[in-house]
């Protein structure tokens, strides 16, 4: 390779890199840091960063199936309430003596079935995916609490609680089971979205579906994969966050939904579809976790978190629009 070649190349990877959605997000997240950890005394621990960690594990989780929905061009507000489900589902099985594995099985089958349902419904007839999630939000939601009849499910089962278990980094920093499986899912994710044809047909449908059915791909079947591998993520949400608190609560996540929006737009993934990463919704997510835990290290009200959160979504969906508009 001559000279010229090379610094043609590299002049090609630096301005790919430099054009990464993400690479925002990321400097959000580092300013994050920086302002919470200089006006308080307890964000920057290990302590602290460690629990931020593995508070932003099941809204990572949630965000990665949302993304998958967001990329083509839809949207799921029912995911919270279907891991919640999840969650009541796994532990009331073991609860009332049945097999742990069989609980599982069961659990994912619901989750993989409630995604199978919205994908169906949005590609078979067409229905808009805010009406058809919104209406899943409600079923869920009282399903959820018919089933559980009011009450929560302590669990103690090891295999329903091993996500939460795991060793520790450098001696301090906790690395627990539901972590690596959430690399495990991110990076494969990552794979299918850039180096599959699936991936390839996903953003192309997010970018313009009528123009994707005229190339030749299904997109129908596209559509609705996407709805039902996002239903299979759900439901490793729900493992991991019996992992996490082992109390099966039918009021528990109850901003999840709002918080794996938030995650997956200001990661930089447009909610008008066709662009996004899987590593910006990890940053995301990041951003939301960091700017609860600093937001309540700094001693601000839950309810002003929650503003902030929606103000970010705001915000995030606005400069999506700023710059669709100018890149036309």
């Amino acid at each position: 390779m001559s000279l010229a070649q090379t610094s043609s190349l590299r002049n090609r990877s630096a301005e790919a890199f430099l054009h990464n959605p993400a690479l925002g997000p990321l400097g959000a997240l580092i300013v994050a840091i920086i302002v919470f950890s200089a006006t308080t005394s307890t964000f920057l621990t290990v302590d602290n960063l460690s629990l931020v960690m593995q508070q932003s594990l099941v809204v990572a989780t949630l965000a990665l199936g949302q993304t998958l929905i967001v990329l083509t061009g839809g949207i799921d507000l029912a995911n919270a309430a279907i891991m919640v489900l999840g969650t009541m589902v796994l532990a009331r099985l073991v609860t009332e003596g049945g097999p742990s594995g069989v609980a599982l099985l069961i659990g994912f089958l619901v989750c993989a079935a409630l995604g199978a349902i919205s994908g169906g419904l949005v590609t078979m007839l067409n229905l808009p995916p805010f009406i058809v999630t919104l209406g899943m939000l409600t079923v869920v939601l009282a399903a959820g609490r018919l089933y559980s009849e009011g009450n929560s499910f302590p669990v103690t089962n090891d295999v329903l609680g091993v996500l939460g278990e795991g060793g520790y980094l450098f001696g301090q920093l906790k690395v627990t089971h539901g972590m690596t499986l959430a690399v495990v899912m991110f990076a494969v994710t990552w794979y299918a979205l850039t180096r599959t044809a699936w991936g390839r047909h996903v953003y192309a449908l997010g970018n313009d579906p009528e123009a994707a059915r005229l190339t030749g791909i299904h997109v129908g079947r596209t559509r609705f994969s996407v709805y039902l591998i996002a239903g299979v993520i759900y439901a490793f949400a729900a493992w991991q966050a019996l992992g996490r608190i082992p109390n099966a609560d039918p009021n528990a996540f109850q901003t999840g939904n709002l918080d794996s929006i938030t995650a997956v737009v200001i990661g930089g993934t447009s909610l008008f579809g066709g662009r996004g990463s899987v590593l910006g919704t990890v940053v995301g997510a990041l951003i939301v976790a960091v700017l609860r835990s600093g937001l309540t290290q700094a001693g601000i009200d839950s309810l002003y978190q929650d503003v902030a959160t929606g103000v970010l979504v705001i915000a995030a969906v606005a400069f999506d629009q700023v710059v669709r508009r100018r890149s036309r």
